[in-house]
This record gives structure tokens, sequence and C-alpha cells, in this order.
């Protein structure tokens, strides 16, 4: 980015560094920059309280045909030996739930699962029939250990593979 910001403001990088003056990052980010001393003067303005912005989302893509999955039913549970269901879900024509599968106080440090319903909808799909199929049931277990932090877990899903990872 810093060498496109170089280019279009006519400035050439300087021996492999690029160097901004204020001016160019002001057309580049016109919403401004918050300095700390800003900061601490609208948390101040605040009395410190901020809003409880921790969450666990999802949501399920296609690879196989570049498309969000809609119908498919998530399920969440604790994870561990007490295993515990806390809630089912559908995808939307998005590919998401409705709303976070859990926010705030509901959402506490651990270990959590979700099931991801993969069957149904791959044989719908896709037309993979057989009996049993290779990909019915995709159980992804991961941990919370900041409940005050955004918690994102989609699913790349095809007929033969799924990947994971923590999104934003």
């Amino acid at each position: 980015m810093a060498l496109a910001a170089c280019a279009a403001f006519g400035r050439q990088p300087e021996r492999g560094r690029f160097t901004l003056a204020v001016p160019v990052l002001s057309r580049l980010f016109p919403a401004g920059i918050i300095t700390r001393k800003q900061a601490a003067a609208e948390e101040a303005d605040t009395g410190g309280a901020t809003a409880v912005t921790g969450r666990l989302t999802t949501h399920v893509l296609d690879t196989m045909a570049g498309t969000p999955v809609a119908g498919l039913v998530i399920e969440l549970w604790t994870a561990g030996k007490d295993a515990r269901h806390l809630k089912t879900v559908i995808t939307n024509a998005d590919g998401r739930t409705g709303a976070p599968l859990l926010e705030g106080d509901a959402l506490a440090a651990g270990r959590y699962e979700l099931r991801f319903g993969a069957g149904t909808y791959l044989r719908a799909r896709h037309g993979v029939g057989t009996d049993p199929l290779f990909l019915d049931e995709i159980p992804v277990r991961f941990g919370i250990s900041d409940p005050d932090r955004h918690y994102h877990v989609p699913l790349l899903l095809s007929a033969y593979g799924y990947s994971t990872y923590r999104g934003s």
C-alpha cells in the first residue's frame, strides 16, 4: 500500500523506505488518525466505560461453487468430558447466522465445538450420495481465552475437504 501511496502522490521511496508526510496520510485516511492523547480524552469523557465486544461468529463458504452456504445446520457445544449443547442455528443466504452465536456475558473463556451438518447440503448441492459420506458432520474444536474479543470461526467447505481458521 505504501508503494501505491507514494506513486499516487508523486513521491519516490527513499532507499527502500517509505516516508509519508501527515498531509498525505490525511488524504489516504480522511477520517483522521487518533492520537493516544485523544483516545485518553475520549475514555475520560465516557468514564472509562467501553461496550462489551466479545462475540463468537461463523460463516460457511462452498469452495466448489464459490458461494456462501445457505440452510446449513450448525450446533454449538461446550467441549470436553461434560459437553453441553448450547444452541442450534441455520445459516442464511450469506452463509452466516443472523446473530452472534454467543456474545457479552454468554461468552466465557473455555473450549467449544461447532458441529457443521455438511452432509445434507453436500448431497443436495453437489450430488454426493454414497453412504457413508466422506464428510457428513464436521466438528471444529477451539478455545476462547479472552471473552472480550471477537472470535470468528469460518468453514470453507467442499465435498472431500474443509478448512477453518480464526477469522476477524
